[in-house]
């Protein structure tokens, strides 16, 4: 056989490879655009349908609901901007990839959702909010916002001749439209040899809350919907976040209402001195959740941007499109705001997934999932055969194809470690279960010089019964009857810390209150 024919043959081979011979279609790899907004709350996603959607709806974020899946259980495993990004990219708990606050930072080589994705054939390009200090440089293609960005006429650093934070280009406009601007610039341009894995990331929602001049008159004149535990949060609470006798109530958890010594002052600004401490919190919660939901919006009308664009380019049906938020918020529930505790509104995450010809359409999934398990998750969806083992997360892709794994855990775990910085939170961990959360209050910093010392706060425990108590409402942790329950919970507890090598010996002073308040 003459070389020529050899090489005609060899080629058609390789082409035909691709092709699946039973269906006759294309084998490609999806496209997979993840998109994170910042602090974007399930309660302000009318998909999940909370009092929140019959007002503010977020129709393109729920067409991907319609179009694919919803996850009811997906929880974020440390509360927080920097930490649960980092955790994303290495699929590591903060104890492991040694982001513990907002102050830590995550260097190229731990960026490992990057390298692996590029390793599995992928193009890769991180455009919006990074937060992690240091150089995104393990994607092809990076234009991140410096720090935690401006909303109007940002700057963004980019890949370029000098160090790479003075390589900055300038923008006009709003920050959620020209993060959508710089994504669509790149999908058009980027090699289209290979398939794409687009980093999406808002900086909205996140405070202070400036959304785009033509979201000015949206709902103006709508009364928003208020939570019920926004005056009244009954048994919420311990001594660990309460005090005794409520005596601590003024310096713990950030409020919209007087409660709180430092409260946001911007949402408060208007509001007349002589208003009674009911309506100062009212006028601040209605201040608070239009400029919030103006800023939704504006992600929500940038998301459908980005699929018109993928259906005008042919791509719809082969890209995964992901969206999340990098943890919950407080709209006002228990008169909080913020996010940082482990109680449901801020641990909860959204997370949709439209995966054409994979998952089905109006579908959705309970299974217990947090932010660890991203990373592994897009891995398998690329196509790589095993998820690396320096990840601690698993992939839940077999649950978005509807069968869960026989030996899937029933529980996740959280852990808080910003001890009484910014919104006055004091350091905790803990366990949820389907049904039950159990949290212990250490109440001290972990000594790092990352970790300003502030006053340590009393330990203390809580516990509460999500099937009949959805709002926490009543902490059951003193109750006599439930002691078993709590031995069980608390050795599950300690299991889980085991299991994913959390050791709190290098910090003496935690340790020592562990041990002491275990058995309270």
């Amino acid at each position: 056989m003459k070389r020529r024919e050899f090489l005609k043959l060899t080629s058609a081979g390789l082409v035909l490879s691709s092709y699946d011979i039973i269906s006759g279609q294309m084998n490609k790899k999806p496209n997979i655009l993840f998109i994170m907004s910042d602090d974007h709350a399930t309660n302000a996603i009318s998909a999940y349908k909370s009092r929140l959607a019959g007002i503010a709806p977020t129709p393109n974020i729920d067409r991907l609901a319609n179009e694919g899946m919803l996850f009811q259980n997906v929880f974020c495993t440390n509360s927080i901007c920097t930490p649960s990004r980092a955790t994303i990219l290495t699929g590591q708990y903060s104890h492991i990839n040694g982001v513990h606050s907002l102050k830590g930072n995550l260097p190229s080589e731990k960026q490992y959702l990057a390298h692996e994705m590029k390793n599995a054939g992928y193009v890769t390009a991180m455009i919006g909010k990074w937060h992690l200090k240091q150089e995104p440089a393990s994607f092809d293609y990076y234009k991140v916002l410096p720090g935690q960005g401006k909303y109007y006429n940002p700057k963004f650093r980019v890949r370029g001749k000098k160090k790479w934070k003075q390589n900055v280009v300038r923008s006009t406009g709003h920050s959620s439209d020209v993060i959508t601007d710089a994504s669509l610039k790149w999908l058009q341009e980027r090699d289209r040899s290979k398939p794409f894995f687009l980093m999406h990331h808002f900086k909205a929602p996140h405070g202070k809350w400036e959304y785009a001049e033509r979201y000015e008159s949206y709902l103006e004149d709508v009364v928003i919907p208020e939570p019920e535990n926004l005056y009244d949060s009954g048994n919420h609470g311990s001594v660990a976040t309460r005090g005794g006798h409520d005596d601590k109530i003024h310096e713990i958890g950030s409020s919209l209402g007087r409660r709180h010594n430092q409260r946001i002052q911007h949402l408060t600004v208007d509001i007349p001195d002589t208003a009674s401490d009911d309506e100062y919190k009212h006028l601040a919660y209605q201040n608070y959740l239009k400029r919030y939901l103006r800023c939704c919006k504006g992600v929500d009308d940038n998301i459908g941007r980005l699929l018109d664009y993928l259906k005008k380019d042919g791509n719809l049906d082969n890209t995964v499109i992901i969206y999340t938020s990098d943890q919950g918020m407080f709209l006002g529930e228990h008169d909080y705001i913020d996010k940082r505790w482990m109680y449901e509104e801020s641990l909860r995450m959204p997370f949709l997934v439209k995966y054409p010809g994979i998952v089905m359409k109006k579908s959705q999934n309970h299974d217990m999932i947090s932010n660890v398990d991203f990373a592994a998750t897009i891995l398998e969806i690329a196509g790589t055969e095993k998820t690396p083992d320096y990840m601690q997360g698993k992939s839940f892709l077999r649950s978005m194809k509807g069968r869960t794994p026989s030996d899937w855990s029933d529980a996740i775990y959280y852990r808080y470690w910003m001890h009484m910085a910014s919104h006055y939170n004091p350091a905790h961990f803990g366990i949820r279960t389907n049904r039950y959360k159990l949290i212990f209050f250490y109440g001290t910093g972990y000594g790092s010089k990352l970790d300003p010392k502030h006053e340590n706060t009393h330990p203390g425990w809580e516990l509460y019964d999500l099937q009949q108590d959805p709002y926490e409402m009543n902490n059951l942790y003193d109750k006599p009857d439930n002691q078993n329950l709590i031995r069980e919970l608390k050795s599950k507890l300690q299991k889980m810390r085991m299991e994913i090598e959390e050791d709190d010996s290098k910090y003496p002073e935690i340790q020592k209150i562990i041990e002491e308040h275990w058995d309270d």
